[in-house]
Formats: structure tokens, sequence, C-alpha cells
């Protein structure tokens, strides 16, 4: 046993565990097979485990799922993944034949085979494609990054849409994190590790510079040099015909970031508008949502507001705008997407989506309802091609709604194009939204599926999901896995609307930023204690489950509220908040968090699972889930938590997937595999065994 501090946690120096955060060690990866075998075999003993996993496998790999599309010239490009392509197929049709119901598509890139012929295990990271400067021109430069096993870290290649083929000699990038950017068919923006020195302390690209075709990447000339503790510099070129621009971002920390434009004469241009706001050009507009309250030329406005101004004129120096948004005590800016002639605004109200229609004018900008937006669901509306049309596509979803794609026109309304099946009954259950009290008096919203003829006797089996952080927002959507694996089972399912998201907007995140972190969790336990004092359920029959930062959520809610739970899924998570800022990505973190090297080591000391847990506590039991792979949240943390756990006694099991990098999974097999795992070990812990409905 390593000493203890003050607060009864292990001093870092005396970390008997450091050894198993040597991702690859031979000896950290030995222990992880021991342990990984012991969770396989208790939970693959379970007499449904493998129907289970099969029929989750059958959801991820199902024909039936709707292919999404981006729009690239005259062809809709889609990546589809199946039993047949379990790395994927990177392929595109026409848009009349995506109208219909089996279109005929045309594969470009078939990972799969491309794994067998070069020996890699390539994930897909995405493709960059140059749009012509003729629209008569076809797409043809493309930047496609490719991952070992789904880490962060990726390869660049260029590949010809035109001839179908990798382009010999092209632009090529070496595994690292970073990317390629073009600015044109022979130039290229390149952000990575160029050696000793140009990365930052969160191991992202300091450094951005100019790369030209048929040139070795050593006589790149550089752009812009960051600092070592900023989090990342990347740049890249708006290629909207007519408004052509470059632009340099330096991004210091989360929601800290700078943009420069990049003149013609190469000087860099700043952009002066709060480091915190969102900053988007768009043609001549640039539009700012405010994340802090900003005073500029006279007036104040507030955190959340959308602000538009004249980009030209603002780099002038002129400081006039038009507040296209304010947020009120329920309502926040989900998002933005532009058309050819309009703004569209998303608004999440009591986290509901409400969506409204903007068009630029001289003076107000006017305003109307999105033509035919549903009242109910979760909507999610994107252009088919900001440059050509009023033509959008629109996601609508629920709990136990199938994800339905509809195609629309500003000022029509949308119809249907396509809709996924349902992967499970939804026949008697019912989605209803409640709201918890958290101890300093917050009203924390949360949703809630179940039957509708639910019986409030505490004995329902309740998993209750949740993130909390970074603003990002839990709305509801539907999920076969959630609903093959979990309600068809007869079980509650719950999502809470924590602070630290951004269900509210700015202020819900800053709520529970640093030393306000607790409220986060004061919130998550309010939610449970809320289900508890309804009748839903009890702390015997009560599951929770998050990953990455919703995996120290859940690890915070292990150790500082055990006595609400029956049993505990933690996911790729961070654990040890003394050394989370330097293993991987963590240093990046810090603005969300705080700094252990200094005093807020007094506060992040209270939310640091690893070094909170104690022998003599009772703990529910815990399933740990994490990647080998994972290179943006360290598998140390799950790795060191298990065995600190183990070491104390606890109920505790543990798996590791070899690859899969910070989703846990790297193809539809691993993922089935894993939530098969996780589903298994909550229906253990929190409901007696019986057969498995099908």
């Amino acid at each position: 046993m390593g000493k203890t501090s003050h607060n009864g946690a292990l001093d870092e120096a005396d970390d008997p565990y450091l050894w198993l955060e040597e991702v690859n060690g031979e000896q950290a990866l030995e222990w992880v097979k021991a342990r990984n075998a012991v969770a396989q075999t208790r939970l693959e003993a379970a007499a449904d485990f493998e129907s289970l996993r099969s029929d989750l496998l059958a959801i991820l790999d199902s024909d039936d799922r709707i292919p999404f599309v981006a729009k690239r010239g005259e062809y809709y490009y889609n990546f589809w993944q199946d039993k047949d392509h379990p790395r994927g197929l990177w392929r595109r049709t026409t848009p009349d034949e995506y109208r219909k119901p089996q279109p005929e598509w045309e594969t470009l890139i078939d990972l799969d085979a491309l794994n067998a012929a070069e020996g890699e295990n390539w994930v897909w990271h995405g493709a960059h494609c140059l749009k012509p400067r003729d629209p008569d021109e076809p797409y043809r430069h493309c930047l496609i990054s490719l991952s070992r096993g789904g880490a962060d870290a990726d390869v660049t290649r260029e590949f010809d849409l035109v001839d179908k083929r990798w382009v010999d000699d092209g632009f090529f990038r070496a595994e690292a994190k970073g990317a390629l950017s073009w600015i044109d068919k022979d130039t290229v923006y390149v952000y990575t590790d160029f050696g000793e020195g140009s990365l930052t302390a969160s191991g992202y690209p300091r450094i951005v510079k100019e790369w030209r075709r048929g040139t070795p990447l050593s006589a790149a000339t550089t752009v812009y040099t960051g600092e070592p503790d900023d989090m990342s510099i990347g740049a890249m070129r708006d290629h909207t015909r007519g408004y052509e621009r470059d632009f340099v971002v330096r991004s210091r920390a989360f929601y800290d970031n700078e943009l420069y434009l990049r003149a013609e004469d190469d000087t860099l241009l700043k952009i002066e508008v709060p480091n915190s706001a969102r900053k988007q050009v768009h043609r001549h507009w640039l539009i700012l949502e405010l994340r802090e309250p900003w005073s500029v030329t006279g007036e104040t406005y507030p955190a959340g507001a959308l602000l538009a101004a004249d980009f030209d004129a603002f780099m002038a120096g002129e400081r006039e705008f038009r507040v296209l948004f304010e947020p009120s005590e329920t309502t926040s800016l989900a998002a933005t997407t532009w058309t050819r002639n309009h703004f569209i605004l998303n608004v999440l109200d009591n986290v509901k989506n409400r969506l409204y229609v903007l068009t630029p004018g001289d003076g107000e900008w006017a305003q109307e309802p999105l033509a035919g937006a549903p009242g109910i669901g979760t909507v999610s509306v994107s252009a088919v091609d900001d440059e050509e049309s009023d033509d959008y596509f629109m996601i609508v979803t629920d709990y136990l709604t199938p994800t339905t794609l509809f195609y629309g026109r500003v000022g029509e309304a949308p119809h249907k194009l396509k809709s996924a099946p349902a992967f499970f009954e939804a026949e008697g259950l019912a989605v209803s939204q409640h709201f918890a009290t958290s101890r300093d008096g917050t009203r924390v919203p949360y949703f809630m599926v179940a039957r509708k003829d639910i019986k409030a006797d505490g004995k329902n089996p309740t998993l209750l999901y949740g993130y909390g952080g970074f603003e990002i927002s839990l709305t509801p959507g539907y999920s076969g896995g959630v609903g093959r694996g979990w309600l068809s089972q007869g079980g509650v399912y719950v999502v809470a609307n924590i602070r630290g998201g951004g269900e509210y907007g700015p202020r819900w995140h800053r709520a529970a930023l640093k030393a306000e972190r607790h409220k986060a969790y004061e919130d998550f336990a309010a939610v449970a204690e809320d289900l508890i004092a309804r009748g839903i359920t009890s702390p015997r029959h009560l599951g929770i489950q998050g990953g990455s930062n919703g995996g120290l959520l859940v690890g915070n809610m292990l150790v500082t509220y055990p006595q609400l739970f029956g049993a505990v899924v933690c996911q790729v998570p961070l654990l040890d908040m003394r050394r989370y800022h330097r293993l991987l990505a963590g240093a990046s973190w810090m603005a969300e968090y705080g700094d252990p090297d200094s005093d807020d080591w007094h506060f992040l000391s209270h939310y640091s699972p690893y070094h909170n847990l104690y022998a003599e506590a009772d703990y529910p039991p815990l399933l740990l889930l994490t990647s080998t792979r994972d290179d943006r949240v360290h598998p140390g943390h799950a790795r060191k938590m298990m065995a600190r756990m183990s070491e104390q006694g606890h109920r505790v099991l543990y798996y590791e997937n070899i690859e899969g990098g910070h989703g846990g999974a790297a193809d539809n097999r691993q993922q089935a595999y894993m939530q098969a795992l996780a589903y298994t070990f909550l229906r253990q812990a929190l409901f007696p065994r019986r057969p498995i409905r099908r």
C-alpha cells in the first residue's frame, strides 16, 4: 500500500500502480489479459449472453439502417459498416438513386480489403475533399484519414475521386495527432508532429505549415507557431466561391481560442472578439455565439447570445451587431445551419427542439418558424449544399421512435425520405420528463422511458445515464441497443440533464466547472434520489452508466454516493485526477477540471475517484470498460482503479478492448460485444436472472 495524504488519498509519489500507465508494457498487458479473462468467463457464462451479443450485432449491422450522406458535387457520399464489411465502405450514389428504397452504391474504398492487402487494422477517420473552383468541374482531390485500431492519432493519404484510386506520390502525413487541409489542389496546410518541440503539452500540433505538392515535408513553410501550453493549432481555407479566405485557429484551451485571418501578404490579423466565443465567418457575415457576457461600444450582450456583424466592416473597425438570439431561463441555442439564402436556428426549450428560419437583411433579420418542423422529438437540421440551394436534411428521433430522415426546402414542408426500422417493441412504453431538485435548489430535468403501467413499488430495474461536461447536451434519441438490451427486458431507462452539459446553454455548463464540479454530481444524485422517492426504483435495483467524462461522473457516484446504487458501469473513464493532465490529451481539459499542480488540487482531490477509495467502504458492483488504443483518455485510469479496488477486496470486473480508440470499439463486432458485457452485468446485478426476451 502507498502512503495516504491528509484526506486519505493516495500520494502520487507512492502510487504502487504507476506501472499500469505503460500502455503497451509487457507486464501491464499480461495484467490486462488476466483481468479480461475473469470478466469474460463470468459474463459470457450467462445463458443469454450470446443471444444478446448476436442481437446487438444484428442491430449494428442491419442493412435497414439509414445511410446518412454528405453531398459533394453531383454525388451523395456515405461511410457504411455491416456484417460483410466490419471496417467499412466509403461509397457514393446520385441524389435520384438515393431516394429509392434500396439505392445502388459505387464503392470507392473498401477498408476491409485495404486492411487485408496492407496487413493493417485501419479504422475510418473521415474524408476532406477539395471543392473545385469551377462548379461544373467534378470533385477530385480528397484527403483520407485512417487510424490504426481506432486511436485519435491517424495518417492522411490522398485519393482521386475521378480515377477512384490512391494517388501515387500524393500528399501523405505520417501517423500522429493532426491533419492536412486543402488550400488548393497543389497546396495544403499541415499540422502534425514535426519532431521534438512541435507538439503541445496536450499532445496536439503546436505548429501549422504550408506544404506544396512534390516537395518534402521538411520544405513546408511555417505559418504559425503556438505556445507549448496551448491546446492545439490548426488552419483552413474557406472555399466558398467568391469568399475564399484563410484562417488560423489557436486553441489555448477548451473555450479559449483565437481566430486569425491570414492576409494576402501572409500576416495574421486577429479577429478581436472574446476568446471564449464560438466564431464563424460565412460569406460576408461574422457570427458569434457568446459563452460569457460581452460589453462592446456601450452595449452588453449576455452569455448564450448569438450576434451577427458584417465581417469586412468589423475587420475595418466597425462594431455594429445584430442580435439573432438571446437565451431565456428555459432556452439555449443548440445549433445553427446556413442554407443559400437563410440561417436556421435550432433552439432547446427545456431540452426540446424548436427551429426558426432567419433571413438576412439590411436591418433586422426576418424570423419565422421552420415550416413543417415537428413539435416533439429531437430534431437536427443540416444544409444539403449551402452554396447551391435552400434545401436541407432533417433528422427526427426520440427514445421510442426510430430515426427518420426528411428532405426539405426552406418555405416548404419537408417530406420523409427514409426511416430506420424498429429494433424493439415500443408498444406499452412511454417517455416522460421530470425535474429533480438538487442540493442547492436547482431544478434538474431528466427523461424517463418506462412502461405506461409501471408500478411505483421501488422494484423496477432502472438504468440511469449521464455525462455532465464540456457543454454537451443529452437529448432524446432512438437506440436499438438500449431498447434490445434494457427496455425490452422490463428495465426503466433514465437520462439526466445535469449541470456541466449544454442543455441550458453556457450558464448550465459554467455552473459545474472546476471547483463547482460537485454540483454536477449533486444533480445526478438528486435524480437518483427522486427516482427512489417516486417509487420508480430503489438502490438495490438502480444502476448507472457513463463514459469518458461520464466515467468520471459515475466513478464519483461510486465513491461518494454508494448507498444509492446497485451497480455501476464505467466506460473509458477519467478516474485519477491527480495525474490526468500528464496522461495523453489530459492537459487539454484543465479549463474544464482545473490544474492538479496548483491549488486546484484542493478541490480536485475531492472528486478524484482513484484517491477516494477506502477498503472499509461498501461499494456497489463495478464493471470497468476501456481500450488499449484509446489515446485520448489513458487506459491507465481504469487499470489503476481496478487494481486498487481489487487490492481492497471490492466487487469489480474489468475488460479492456485491445483496439477501439476513445469510442471503446473499432468495429460493430467489438461494439456489440462490449454492449453485451455491460447489459449482462447490469441485469445480473439489478434483477433476478431469467430467460432473455427475444
